[in-house]
């Protein structure tokens, strides 16, 4: 399990062109100072890929992978991948679909879309580029050994069924796909993904970014990450 110092770099990235700092640094060809987007509750946030996150607690471990939601800019059906599980020690518990919630940029909280809504969403474009576009979530800590199927959704071209609830366990590591209506389309800017587990919430950071902004922090990645690391040494 990692700790502090690997909070994610594209997580705090992510914040960067958010901040007049980072508009004079583009003009300087400086790297940006970055910022940290800050969840508001105890967790740790660490970087797994560009487009994978993950933030854990001493209850739960959340994962997130949102490379589709960058090309969906616009169109009001947001697919996120996700993993659950629990830390060890834990005792297992059934999370339910009300649970999870997404807040946009603008502070609007939108809870999971119902099934009636996804399945009157026409989805299954949707669906198909997410089997082009997409990175593995394979990264639970050592005790989840077991799979398990986060079920919300069934594919609309599978036989499957959803169901409104998964039985979390730190020995299984639960994978799977959630949807949003965003009405009025996604929008670029900073997102949360919230997970409430029995006793506390957790929230996955995730930007969407423009092409402009994708380059400046392409350009200073390294420079970033030194920031990053630095950030977050241990103290003396």
């Amino acid at each position: 399990m990692k700790d502090a110092r690997s909070v994610s770099l594209l997580v705090v990235g992510l914040a960067v062109l958010a901040s007049p700092a980072a508009s004079s640094a583009a003009q300087s060809q400086e790297a940006p100072k970055i910022q940290i987007p800050q969840p508001g509750v105890p967790q740790i946030m660490t970087l797994e890929g560009r487009y994978i996150r993950v933030a854990y607690n001493n209850e739960g471990y959340a994962i997130l992978g949102y490379r589709l939601t960058n090309e969906t800019v616009g169109e009001e059906w947001m697919l996120l991948e996700i993993g659950l599980s629990l830390r060890s020690g834990v005792p297992d518990y059934t999370l339910t679909r009300e649970a999870i919630s997404l807040d946009t940029p603008d502070g609007t909280k939108i809870p999971m879309a119902s099934v009636a809504e996804f399945q009157d969403g026409n989805n299954r474009a949707l669906q198909n580029r997410a089997k082009i576009s997409r990175d593995s979530i394979n990264y639970f800590p050592p005790d989840a050994t077991q799979a398990c199927r986060i079920g919300f959704f069934a594919d609309v071209a599978s036989p499957g069924r959803s169901w409104d609830q998964i039985e979390l366990s730190s020995r299984r590591g639960c994978v799977g796909r959630v949807y949003f209506h965003v009405p009025g389309g996604t929008k670029y800017g900073q997102h949360w993904l919230n997970v409430k587990f029995k006793e506390t919430l957790i929230r996955v950071p995730f930007r969407i970014l423009t092409k402009e902004e994708d380059k400046l922090l392409e350009k200073h990645y390294d420079d970033i990450a030194r920031q990053v690391q630095d950030a977050f040494k241990p103290k003396k």
